[in-house]
């Protein structure tokens, strides 16, 4: 007799959410996660502001999610602008052409964090095994394996890795992986304004960094910068008075003075695009599937996508009383994840590419693609559909 039907290893939001989306079905599940648990209950404050779709904001609602963050703290996108080596001439998104009330939603990841740990920790059918780490992983055509690095072992017919875009369990189960060193590294951070930005967001290609600034509530925002690693020194040294006049600069004013509230933070840029999301007994999701470039904000929202479909063709399969850890119900995950994320994986990959380029070429095809946009109505309508998930 195995001890569970499913092992999550990862607490991260996906792992967290897709055991409360899994809590219909009242399989037996245990969520293993090397922090400890004060750590999830009270996740500290990491700097990353989350961009939500409308999609992630019905996944959300559904677990309950989004009840448990304080109205306060949820910011809107009403409109969008990107803007190509200097303010002039953006790329304009408009919410009231999307047929919603906004484009997205901003919440603090140690927010969302928070709420998913809130609404799991309830749960009858699920266990929470907090402080220990994961030294090996294993299946065969009977169950899968999961052993502990103080030596226990714990079997479940089916074993989910959400740990990471660097996934050690992905490795021992021997899927490929697509690995991109983007040789640059993120600095995020929270500003104050003297002016409002209108809830409005902006991604900056300027020539030698991208910079999003993204509205919060309030006169507040949310930065997101991309630099080379070997410049990122010379920001994370700034004194925070030298941080706010580079920034107030870069943005001609747009916002007034712009003062920094927060510490930087930074993180490297590395993607990673696993060359399937499943083997025999065992299913990747969130980062350990896919892991993002942040310029679209699409990693957290890919990954409670993905956790939504998981759990949507388990509980599928156990409605109809078959085998939901069988290949072909990990086989039709796999296959709709994929379809839902490669083309958004890889032209982002391409567009950071472009759009990190300083050659007379590069300038010219950047301002081209942006005149592409703002002049063909169907192409701006599609980007505006695959960036905001509006249709789910």
């Amino acid at each position: 007799m195995m001890d569970y039907d499913i092992i999550i290893i990862g607490a991260g939001p996906a792992g967290l959410s897709f055991a409360k989306l899994l809590s219909a079905t009242k399989l037996k599940v245990l969520i293993v996660e090397k922090q400890d648990e004060k750590s999830l209950a009270n996740p500290p404050y990491d700097g990353r502001e989350i961009a939500l779709t409308h999609h992630s904001y019905n996944i959300m609602s559904q677990t309950g999610m989004w009840n448990k963050i304080p109205a306060k703290s949820i910011s809107l996108i009403k409109d969008a602008k990107v803007l190509n080596g200097n303010l002039n001439d953006p790329l304009f998104f408009d919410h009231r052409k999307s047929g919603k009330e906004n484009l997205g939603y901003m919440i603090s990841n140690h927010l969302i964090r928070k709420a998913a740990y809130e609404v799991v920790k309830p749960l009858k059918n699920v266990t929470l095994m907090t402080g220990v780490e994961v030294a090996d992983v294993r299946t065969d055509d009977h169950c899968g394996e999961v052993t502990l690095k103080g030596g226990q072992k714990i079997t479940a017919k089916l074993v989910v890795a959400a740990d990471s875009r660097f996934s050690a369990t992905r490795r021992m189960m021997g899927i490929p992986t697509a690995m991109r060193d983007f040789g640059r590294v993120c600095i995020v951070c929270r500003m104050a304004l003297d002016r409002d930005h209108d809830e409005t967001a902006y991604e900056c290609f300027f020539y030698d960094r991208t910079m999003a600034v993204l509205p919060l509530n309030g006169r507040y925002c949310s930065v997101v910068l991309t630099i080379a690693s070997e410049h990122a020194d010379d920001i994370l040294k700034m004194s925070p008075a030298a941080f706010g006049r580079d920034m107030t600069k870069r943005m001609e004013g747009q916002f007034g003075n712009m003062t920094l509230d927060t510490e930087l933070f930074p993180y490297p840029l590395i993607g990673t695009y696993a060359d399937r999301f499943y083997a025999n007994r065992y299913a990747l999701m969130g980062d350990a599937a896919v892991g993002m470039h942040p310029v679209t904000a699409h990693g957290f929202n890919f990954g409670l996508r993905g956790a939504d479909v998981l759990a949507h063709e388990i509980q599928a399969a156990c409605d109809l009383g078959l085998n939901f850890a069988a290949r072909d119900v990990l086989q039709r995950y796999s296959d709709a994840h994929r379809k839902a994320t490669w083309a958004m994986y890889m032209g982002t990959n391409t567009l950071v590419a472009l759009y990190t380029k300083t050659t007379p070429l590069a300038k010219l095809a950047r301002k081209s693609l942006l005149m592409l946009g703002q002049h063909l109505p169907p192409a701006k309508r599609i980007i505006m559909n695959q960036l905001t998930e509006a249709r789910g």
